[in-house]
């Protein structure tokens, strides 16, 4: 046999040998090691994928049963290979051999495995396969706050794939969709995480290897707290300010000089951490834009906002340390202040992140490492603000955050995706930035040039015609067939958001390209269009494969409309537009059905109301 495995992410050594092993029934999965229950869960997984190849073998324990029984064997040898998360499994012709230095790995060498029965079946080619991560962390973090709360069955869902391809670190991004008990108003509307779903997916994520790391933002992004009476006063601009963004009319960070902000943030720690297992808690305190602009304007003048900024992140440090935790933070604002980097405690952990293709993760990645602050590479899916994705920009992000953050020791790797702007794209867009993410942030010399497309087809989509994958893949490319760029997003969304008096600001703000060449969004449509065909043939081994079918159909249906609507914009959109109006409101009513069926209905209201006025321009 010559021909590699597909595998995500692909190992470092794969060496294909001479034979094969054909399955026979009547074998053993057996558990050798000092703790057999660890490996249990492995071994279930191994079982029910044997069963799908056609064997059913039992699971048993010990270093003593007869040799020709046993099928594959699950070996935890302390010091037996040179990684901790390392692994080796050899298949020959009369077994297979899981060997690591604890159940982790190998959970991570039964991930492999069951790619290869799920790919060959019964026949399994005789192979060596030696591997190993390259970064102990491997993340993703997902955007709970921009209107979207998951419901439990899709978090489980998204676990489960996630462990698959190794990933050992979730994140849910929080603002106010957590249920704390002493401050209800924050997210009475919100269909939060409650402290006992928090206890579940914490026990679901431990089974399978992954941190689930609490995640609270406690100083910049805190506008839904803010805008309550209770607690507009501890705000740095109460009523809003001007910003680097723009004029806020609402309050968006605390005030890092009044003893009730760090007050707030006990009270959130305190009642938090304790549903989780973790250590950890990243604690945001990303993109501050207000500092200074308001009650903290003196101190800022007197000292600078740098060093304001680090004061106050010194200051929940000191909070996560009492309760002995580690701290995450976001890296943007210390990074604008190079000389305090040095000043950061070297408990911390700085999330050094950017969305776009060529960010600085090499600049900035020097001055974290050259300080000794450990540091992750935080790169996004480039799936918000899209509806459909932005492929092309996500892989070289991702590929610039994974090579830069070797090169200057960054110790973790966390695949962000975020929900700017009502959240609308479904979450299967966001399933190749994942899937690329987690070979990357594996073993990135032998996963930078996989053929993403086939191997989101076979492991995110199940799809063995490779048509989903190449299709998600397509769609998210839909923004080159123009030469429009911008940043954070794609032109096709923006238009949907843009209202008609703000367009001709908006194109002298946004846009690199000439907005006023229709023939752009006609190719667009186009594309769309022969992106859109081979849909009906995929055939994704998925319980929510109509959904999923569901899904891309009604994010290519809202490209159509944004190319439509580009028209109409340019066309000085003087006129109501009937036709463009019963689109728009057939768009809606299919959100809502789609929305509910992976997201919980708190949120859904201030989401829609962007297509809601989206689709009253045309009234």
């Amino acid at each position: 046999m010559n021909e590699t495995p597909l595998l995500l992410p692909n190992p470092r050594y794969l060496i294909l040998d001479q034979g094969f092993l054909n399955l026979a029934g009547e074998r053993l999965i057996v558990l050798d090691g000092p703790n057999a229950p660890a490996l249990r869960f492995s071994a279930v997984r191994l079982q029910q994928a044997l069963a799908r190849a056609g064997v059913s073998w039992e699971i048993a324990a010990g270093a003593h049963l007869p040799v020709e029984k046993i099928g594959v064997t699950l070996d935890v040898t302390p010091g037996s290979v040179r990684h901790i998360q390392g692994y080796e499994l050899t298949i020959t012709r009369h077994a297979i051999h899981l060997v690591a230095q604890n159940p982790a790995a190998i959970f991570y060498a039964a991930m492999t495995l069951i790619q290869l029965l799920d790919q060959y079946g019964m026949t399994l080619p005789a192979m060596r396969i030696l591997d190993w991560p390259d970064f102990p962390n491997r993340g993703v973090m997902l955007d709970i706050s921009r209107d979207r709360v998951p419901t439990m069955d899709t978090l489980f869902e998204l676990v489960d794939m996630l462990a698959s391809w190794k990933i050992n670190q979730l994140q849910l991004y929080t603002e106010h969709t957590f249920a704390y008990h002493k401050h209800p108003t924050v997210w009475a509307e919100a269909s939060p995480m409650s402290g006992a779903e928090i206890l579940a997916l914490d026990a679901y994520c431990r089974e399978r290897f992954i941190e689930l790391v609490p995640n609270q933002n406690t100083f910049g992004h805190l506008r839904r707290w803010l805008v309550h009476d209770q607690y507009r006063p501890l705000a740095e601009c109460p009523d809003g300010c001007d910003t680097v963004w723009g004029f806020f009319d609402e309050p968006f960070s605390l005030c890092p000089g009044d003893p009730r902000s760090i007050e707030l943030v006990q009270d959130m720690l305190d009642e938090l951490l304790p549903y989780f297992q973790s250590r950890q808690v990243n604690v945001g305190c990303d993109e501050t834009v207000d500092l200074g602009s308001g009650r903290s304007r003196e101190i800022v003048a007197e000292k600078g906002a740098g060093r304001v900024y680090l004061d106050f992140l010194r200051k929940i440090r000191r909070e996560v340390r009492i309760r002995e935790h580690t701290m995450q933070f976001w890296g943007d604002i210390i990074i604008e202040h190079p000389d305090l980097v040095a000043e950061l405690p070297r408990d911390m952990i700085a999330l050094e992140w950017g969305y776009e293709a060529d960010h600085a993760f090499h600049k900035h990645g020097d001055i974290f490492a050259r300080s000794g602050i450990p540091f992750y590479v935080c790169p996004g899916t480039s799936s918000w603000n899209t509806v459909g994705g932005r492929t092309t920009n996500a892989v070289d992000n991702m590929r610039n955050a994974a090579e830069n953050g070797l090169n200057h020791g960054a110790t973790g790797y966390l695949i962000t995706d975020w929900g700017d702007n009502g959240h609308w794209q479904p979450l299967p867009v966001s399933y190749l930035g994942f899937a690329y993410g987690a070979a990357l942030g594996w073993h990135f010399e032998g996963n930078r040039d996989i053929d993403v497309p086939t191997a989101v087809s076979r492991y995110a989509f199940r799809d063995r015609q490779d048509i989903m994958g190449r299709l998600a893949n397509d769609l998210g490319n839909i923004y080159e067939t123009s030469d429009i760029r911008l940043h954070n997003g794609t032109i096709l969304f923006f238009l949907l958001q843009t209202r008609p008096d703000q367009f001709d600001q908006k194109r002298k703000e946004l846009l690199a390209g000439d907005l006023s060449n229709r023939g752009d969004f006609q190719r667009m449509r186009a594309r769309i269009d022969e992106v859109m065909t081979p849909l009906d043939k995929a055939h994704m081994d998925r319980a929510d494969a109509d959904l999923i079918r569901a899904e891309f159909t009604w994010a290519a249906d809202m490209l159509r409309h944004a190319c439509d609507r580009a028209l109409w914009l340019l066309d000085g959109a003087a006129a109501p537009n009937e036709t463009l109006a019963e689109e728009a409101n057939e768009l809606i009513d299919r959100y809502h059905i789609l929305w509910l069926a992976r997201s919980r209905p708190g949120g859904y209201r201030e989401s829609v109301a962007r297509m809601e006025a989206m689709r009253d321009d045309y009234l």
